[in-house]
């Protein structure tokens, strides 16, 4: 099984290095070929697409044709990523005319012939839970976790259509399947302010601190998220002194439940350190 892996800009820079890391091991252990697109660019997430109509398409767009000529389903971990490539295909793929000017624009052939999928849609869908429960040597029992999809990975559902987008579950149980407790909570798909945190970082402080709240609300000792944006956000605008809440990337908890020995250096990245919460279970 073999994907055109798009890391984007988030997992390529430091910013999300730890989500890239876990990806590309958890990947590996599974047996999935995760072939970086070659010379890749960015996608233009999040402001892109309000700029230029055309250009926002070109931008996108130019990634696709390259994963075309590869042969290739464009596999995504960035949910910002993952819905610009998966709307400017759809758009592409429904416009003649608009497609015809990308074409043009990029000096590349296509024809839509390929999807756009996101890492979490591929474990779950093409690798199956009972694989992945298959692979965990360290069950992350009695852990106590939220899943966060945030708003841009189940939304909008027309385009990306792979979960429920008010009360999705792909998370939830694959977390499970790795000894999790999963608890359900309702700040799932809540927004926790994105780019804002740029411009507006009091509004920021806001969401993040009622989704907290919310989490604590139902005991949770961490949230886990598939966004870099939603994981900065939440590890670094939390209230420090109110003993913070610690989010990990999804596939770290795999890594780690899967027995990755560089699991422990994805931690060393978070602001808001897991080191404690993890001895404590009995899982470092």
């Amino acid at each position: 099984m073999k994907y055109a892996y798009y890391p984007g800009c988030s997992l390529e820079a430091a910013l999300a290095k730890e989500y890239d890391l876990s990806v590309r091991a958890v990947s590996e252990r599974l047996g999935i070929g995760m072939e970086e697109l070659p010379d890749w660019n960015c996608c233009g997430a999040s402001s892109g697409h309000s700029t230029s109509y055309l250009l926002n398409h070109a931008i996108v767009g130019r990634n696709l044709a390259i994963a075309e000529k590869q042969g290739l389903d464009i596999a995504a971990a960035c949910p910002a990523c993952y819905v610009r490539l998966k709307h400017t295909r759809r758009e592409l793929k429904e416009n003649a005319e608009l497609r015809e000017k990308v074409v043009e624009s990029v000096g590349l052939p296509y024809e839509a012939k390929y999807d756009v999928r996101h890492i979490l849609d591929v474990l779950v869908k093409d690798i199956g839970i009972e694989t992945i429960k298959k692979k965990v040597t360290k069950p992350l029992t009695s852990l106590r976790l939220v899943s966060y999809y945030g708003c841009f990975l189940v939304r909008p559902p027309k385009v990306v259509a792979f979960d429920d987008p008010e009360n999705p579950q792909s998370m939830d149980t694959l977390l499970a399947a790795l000894g999790a407790e999963v608890l359900d909570w309702s700040g799932k798909v809540d927004c926790c302010g994105g780019s804002l945190a740029l411009t507006k970082r009091d509004i920021v402080i806001r969401l993040v601190s009622e989704l907290v709240e919310m989490a604590r609300g139902v005991r949770a000792e961490a949230l886990v998220a598939a966004c870099p944006l939603c994981q900065m956000n939440i590890d670094g605008r939390q209230d420090f002194a109110a003993d913070p809440l610690p989010v990990f990337y999804f596939t770290e908890l795999m890594g780690l439940a899967m027995g990755e020995r560089n699991a422990r250096s994805w931690f060393k990245k978070h602001l808001v350190s897991p080191m404690k919460l993890l001895t404590s279970h009995g899982l470092l």
